[in-house]
């Protein structure tokens, strides 16, 4: 309990800081994932997200995203789906840009264990229709993320556990200049039980020259529907 309470007071702290460190004011993330298990080699995700460009106001993104799953097995799986993204300009009145992005995204999902750390590896290839007024762009985009986590109050992820998550994902253009953003995020989370878990955490996302500070708070929902489980 004294760790816990430690990191959410180093996480208070940087929460904080951003304004100063960042060129951004701090904002905020309420994010929504689920999986639901339909049988034992399919499942469907599901997934809101919105995006504040402040910490309490001013919503400057949505993402809505669902996909199909196919579990090779209980360490691999990969991902076809489809994602909606409105984003409305951080300023507002005549010089205010909004855009609608349609996308298609595929990916592969690897997980392994190195003793109490969990270690979940990403590859995304995403396919994106952008447009801004009355037109549109295509545009190809690579992503990886490392996503690791701990259990700090039992010995193993099992349910009602403490945990700490991290993850650094890179994004690289396939069309322009390969750098496109990195993402950086450390996080406290519980996990209730299988079903249900909660994290909340602060990201850095660095997006070309300018470094934008978030705090996040996230709901994960696994359900299960198979008929002999």
């Amino acid at each position: 309990m004294k760790n816990l309470i430690a990191i959410l007071l180093l996480f208070s702290s940087l929460s904080l800081q951003a304004q100063e460190i960042g060129t951004d004011k701090l904002g905020n993330w309420l994010m929504y994932f689920g999986m639901h298990r339909l049988s034992d080699d399919l499942s469907i995700h599901t997934e809101a997200q919105f995006r504040y460009y402040e910490l309490t106001s001013n919503l400057n993104q949505v993402l809505l995203r669902t996909g199909l799953n196919y579990h090779i097995n209980s360490k691999a799986m990969v991902t076809a789906g489809y994602a909606y993204i409105p984003t409305e300009s951080f300023e507002k009145g005549a010089n205010q840009v909004s855009t609608r992005e349609n996308r298609i995204w595929q990916q592969f999902i690897l997980r392994n264990k190195v003793g109490r750390f969990n270690f979940e590896h990403r590859y995304r290839l995403e396919q994106r229709w952008v447009r801004q007024d009355e037109e549109t762009n295509y545009l190809n985009r690579a992503r990886y993320r490392i996503f690791i986590a701990v259990p700090i109050s039992k010995p193993a992820m099992e349910d009602k556990t403490w945990f700490l998550a991290a993850y650094d994902e890179i994004f690289l253009d396939l069309d322009s200049d390969p750098f496109n953003q990195n993402r950086l995020y450390g996080a406290v989370g519980y996990k209730f039980n299988s079903t249900l878990s909660l994290q909340a955490g602060y990201l850095r996302n660095h997006i070309g020259p300018n470094c934008f500070n978030r705090v996040q708070f996230a709901l994960f929902l696994n359900t299960d529907h198979r008929k002999n489980k």
